[in-house]
C-alpha cells in the first residue's frame, strides 16, 4: 500500500506501521457497523442466507444512495476468489428481486423498496490486496464492481483505498470535440442548458480514472466508491448540481451556492451549486475537486 502514515509530535514523526486484521471478521464488523458513512451504503443484513440451492451466505447486503442493491464481499488478506464468489451472489440477487425488495421493505421502508434500482447492482470486494489479473478482471466482466484495499492503522485508525473501480455500461462516453470553427461559433452565443450539462459532465468524468456515472430518472450521480456529485436536469436558466462538500467549509455566494442540508431534493449533498455559464462551471471546479476528494 503506498500511503504511510505518521503520528507527529514537536520531538517528531513516528511511522504508524500498517496491519492486516486478525480474522476476516474484524474487517466485516467494522464495515458493517460504519457502512454508511464508508461506503455510502446502508446496510441490509449480514451472512445473508441464499437457500439450499446456492447454499451460500453473502458477507453484507446494503442499498447503495442511489437505490441500487450491493454485495459486499471481504477477504483478510490477498481476495483470491472474492470476485468470482461476489459475482456467483449477484446472479442468485438478479434472480432473486422480490426477496431483496422484501428485506429492503423491512429495513428501510416501502418507499426505498418502490426504488430498487435494478440496472446497476454491485458487487464490493474489500481485501487486504489484489493482484493485478483482479484488476484486469474486473474490466472484463459486464458488471458493476469495486475493489477496495483496506489497512488497519494503530488501534483505532482504518484506511481503505480504492484499487479498481467499474460500473456495468454506465461509463459516459465522450463526445467528439467540435471543429474550431464551430466551437468560436458557439462562443459567439449563449450557451443552451444541454450545451452547459455537457460541459459539466465533461468537468466531472474528468477528475479521475475512477469516475463513473449513474443515470437516475430524477438525476445524474457521479460516483468513485460513493456519490460525490449529483446533476439534475436542465431548468430554464440554470443547473443544479450538489456536492458532498460541507457547507459549513464553503464561502456561500448568493445565486452561486447554497447550504440545503435538511432541505428535500433529488440527489446527494448538502452543498447546491447553482450553473447559469461556462464560466460558473470553472469557478465550481476547485468544489467539485473537493468533493471528489471527499468520495
Amino acid at each position: 500500500m503506498g500511503l504511510k502514515l505518521f503520528h507527529t509530535t514537536k520531538s517528531g514523526a513516528t511511522e504508524v506501521a500498517p496491519r492486516l486484521a486478525e480474522v476476516e471478521a474484524d474487517v466485516q464488523g467494522l464495515v458493517e457497523a460504519h457502512m454508511e458513512t464508508l461506503l455510502g451504503v446502508r446496510f441490509l443484513a449480514s451472512e445473508y442466507a441464499t437457500g439450499p440451492v446456492h447454499g451460500g451466505r453473502i458477507d453484507s447486503l446494503g442499498l447503495d444512495e442511489n437505490g441500487s442493491p450491493v454485495i459486499v464481499e471481504y477477504k483478510r488478506g490477498v481476495g483470491a476468489g472474492v470476485i468470482n464468489q461476489g459475482l456467483f451472489y449477484l446472479s442468485w440477487l438478479m434472480d432473486h428481486r422480490a426477496e431483496f425488495e422484501h428485506l429492503v421493505r423491512d429495513r428501510l421502508g416501502a418507499t426505498a423498496a418502490a426504488q430498487v434500482f435494478w440496472s446497476g447492482p454491485r458487487l464490493i470486494c474489500i481485501a487486504g490486496d489484489f493482484t493485478r489479473y483482479d484488476v484486469h478482471a474486473v474490466h472484463e466482466h459486464r458488471r458493476s464492481i469495486d475493489l477496495v484495499r483496506y489497512r488497519l492503522f494503530g488501534s483505532d485508525l482504518l484506511g481503505l483505498e480504492t484499487v479498481a473501480s467499474v460500473r456495468g455500461g454506465t461509463r459516459a462516453l465522450r463526445r467528439p470535440c467540435k471543429p474550431a470553427v464551430a466551437r468560436a461559433e458557439a462562443d459567439l452565443r449563449a450557451p443552451s442548458m444541454a450545451e452547459l450539462a455537457h460541459a459539466d459532465d465533461e468537468v466531472l468524468l474528468g477528475l479521475g480514472d475512477g469516475v463513473n456515472r449513474i443515470q437516475r430518472k430524477q438525476y445524474r450521480a457521479y460516483q468513485r466508491l460513493r456519490n460525490f456529485a449529483c446533476l439534475c436536469p436542465p431548468q430554464r436558466s440554470k443547473l443544479l448540481v450538489y456536492l458532498k462538500a460541507d457547507p459549513k467549509d464553503v464561502d456561500l455566494v448568493p445565486v452561486f451556492t447554497r447550504d440545503v442540508s435538511g432541505l428535500g431534493h433529488h440527489g446527494t449533498g448538502d452543498l447546491e451549486v447553482q450553473l447559469r455559464t461556462p464560466s460558473d462551471v470553472e469557478r465550481a471546479q476547485d468544489l467539485f475537486r473537493a468533493s471528489y476528494a471527499a468520495a
